[in-house]
């Protein structure tokens, strides 16, 4: 049984997404293409830029009695390779480390865990007060907080709140972080920070999970109140209810005819081509018709994250989930434990709000288990 506070709280929201429909085209088929390389770790590497080739560049600092605040900014790797897919807020992506004081102490480790934002997470407040605040106290673990792609410090002109305008602006946001988490990474091993960790609530679990799986290294995994693909978000959960169906049934024939045949789903690969996928039809949307269709298909594409390779050791994952989850259903696809081949998933008997409000600490209790299990394991990271 789904959360009634979830629909609820859903419907007093006034974002809504892909107002303005698909996107163009030829920008969902460029997206879709470098999406088939970013999916594969080894091909990954060869449009990944090296260390030396991106600037990082620190324009803040801030001392707090338990915590150093830096500020940074660099430009998005995917702005390089496709800098018409990016609008010129979007290119420049923006951080903030948040490191503990401890560390000063010439300590042993500094595990260092990059935080992805879930829907709706501006600027970098929110995760620095109920994650990376928590944990710098708790176990010296500092955070890397990334601005999300078309969100606060990056967020286009004329948009409103997180209501992104066309679907093909989720699919630049994934490239983009896939990529950028890879810049951050490696500066965070530059100065000396391990273990390294991903994590994020909601959708943010799912970019931490998108960005992991490009990382050719040992890394911890903790992805929170997210599932295997978007698909299941926005045609099954609560989200699907804030999205105009008639507009983008309207804009159906041109993209379908030009984008649906670079679309793989490892959930209905067989009917692909004739364009009759079958996810559990009980709680799609009655309007949408093929649009709603479509939609799995072109979510299944450039989300699921059996199109991605996996970790580079499933057993550093540690998931969480919530048991009444209306935003992240998890019915009609494959469990996410099965597509990463990881340990069985943590599970809260709530719905997504109050797991989110109730169980930060549960949360943080999966990261600080993954980063001991990484830390364990792989004593000598030199050698990676």
């Amino acid at each position: 049984m789904e959360s009634r506070l979830d629909h609820v709280y859903r419907s007093l929201l006034l974002t809504k997404f892909f107002t303005r429909g698909w996107g163009h085209p030829e920008a969902l088929k460029k997206i879709i293409k470098f999406r088939k390389i970013l999916g594969d770790r080894e091909k990954a590497q060869t449009v990944l830029p090296k260390p030396s080739e991106v600037k990082v560049v620190l324009t803040k600092e801030e001392r707090t009695k338990d915590v150093t605040l830096i500020d940074g900014h660099f430009t998005s790797p995917l702005a390089i390779h496709h800098p018409e897919l990016c609008p010129s807020p979007v290119a420049d992506a923006h951080f903030q480390a948040v490191l503990p004081r401890s560390w000063e102490r010439n300590v042993s480790l500094k595990p260092m865990v990059l935080q992805f934002a879930g829907t709706g997470d501006h600027f970098y407040w929110r995760r620095r007060r109920l994650m990376a605040l928590p944990m710098a106290a708790e176990r010296g673990v500092g955070s890397l907080i990334l601005e999300n792609p078309y969100y606060g410090l990056r967020k286009p002109k004329g948009q409103l709140r997180s209501s992104l305008h066309y679907v093909s602006d989720l699919f630049v946001m994934g490239a983009c972080l896939i990529m950028e988490a890879q810049v951050l990474l490696n500066w965070a091993e530059k100065e000396g920070c391990w273990p390294l960790a991903c994590h994020g609530i909601s959708m943010g679990g799912h970019m931490a999970s998108l960005a992991a799986s490009a990382w050719p290294k040992p890394i911890a995994l903790v992805p929170c109140l997210a599932w295997t693909s978007g698909s299941v978000t926005f045609c099954q959960g609560v989200m699907a209810g804030a999205i105009d169906w008639r507009l983008l049934t309207k804009q159906l024939g041109e993209w379908r005819d030009e984008v649906w045949n670079l679309v793989e789903s490892p959930e209905f690969e067989q009917e692909r081509k004739d364009f009759i996928p079958r996810p559990d039809f009980r709680a799609l949307p009655k309007e949408g018709g093929e649009a709603v269709h479509f939609m799995r298909g072109l979510m299944d594409e450039c989300t699921h994250l059996g199109n991605y390779s996996k970790p580079w050791d499933p057993d550093l994952v540690e998931m969480v989930v919530a048991r009444y989850d209306a935003y992240q259903p998890r019915r009609g696809i494959t469990p996410l434990h099965e597509v990463l081949r990881c340990r069985q998933p943590r599970e809260v008997p709530e719905g997504h709000v109050r797991a989110y409000l109730l169980h930060q600490g549960e949360f943080r209790k999966a990261i600080y288990d993954a980063l001991d299990r990484t830390a364990t394991k792989y004593p000598n990271r030199r050698l990676y």
